[in-house]
């Protein structure tokens, strides 16, 4: 009997996605990162393609070149919310100013608005991307987004590190518009088309334009690094 399941791709496997895509998101070279992790640089590429057992200590090698822990490359905590870690007695509390907030939201990602809907406040997870100072992003015509158009909103992004319980976050507050020139809407879909996790036919460009942006970053207890960019 012929297999019929002969013609399929390999699933590469959570680890494999994991390790591509988190060595891709710091920019690194497969050699880089067997470099740094000390394994050759053929083993990394058939590990981010196929499904591979990987012991302990390469885990662990990986996790460190990739700035990473081994509990977020093997998924964990994933249905749970960030934070439930206890909290760091040695850390500190500082302010980020306005060029190492923007340094934060450059690289893009998924970002919360916050907006008043009809039965009161609502914050909206959105795919977005930063250009020219402003925070950018696709919404469904019709849709909750679109009908903020003129609001003044707040937008919120953060990102933490569970195992050394530290972070940061910058929230921003401006005016949510519309993008309706079309040349505008065709620059930021050639410069920076943020694609929606959410799927579904998303066609209007909403802008969001800053008049108040703050950060703050717990980082652990030492020399001050405030403003600093990491």
């Amino acid at each position: 009997m012929r297999n019929t399941h002969e013609n399929r791709p390999v699933d590469p496997g959570d680890l494999s996605r994991r390790v591509a895509h988190r060595r891709t998101e710091l920019g690194l070279t497969r050699k880089q990162v067997a470099d740094r992790a000390r394994l050759d640089p053929g083993f990394l590429e058939h590990l981010e393609t196929n499904p591979v057992p990987v012991g302990v200590g390469t885990l662990t090698r990986l996790a460190d070149a990739l700035d990473t822990t081994v509990t977020d490359l093997l998924g964990g905590g994933r249905g749970v919310p960030a934070g439930a870690a206890p909290a760091n007695a040695s850390v500190q509390v500082e302010e980020l100013d306005r060029a190492a907030c923007w340094a934060k939201l450059v690289p893009g990602g998924v970002g919360r608005v916050v907006l008043r809907a009809p039965a009161g406040l609502a914050a909206l997870p959105v795919n977005y991307r930063v250009l020219d100072a402003t925070v950018v992003c696709r919404t469904a015509a019709g849709g909750a987004l679109a009908g903020a158009a003129g609001d003044e909103v707040a937008f919120e992004v953060d990102r933490l590190d569970e195992a050394f319980a530290t972070g940061w976050s910058v929230l921003l507050n401006g005016t949510l518009s519309v993008v309706s020139d079309q040349d505008a809407a065709q620059w930021f879909r050639q410069h920076a088309d943020p694609d929606p996790w959410a799927g579904g036919r998303r066609d209007v460009w909403m802008r969001i334009k800053p008049t108040v942006i703050t950060g703050r970053i717990i980082r652990p207890d030492g020399p001050s690094l405030a403003g600093s960019v990491e």
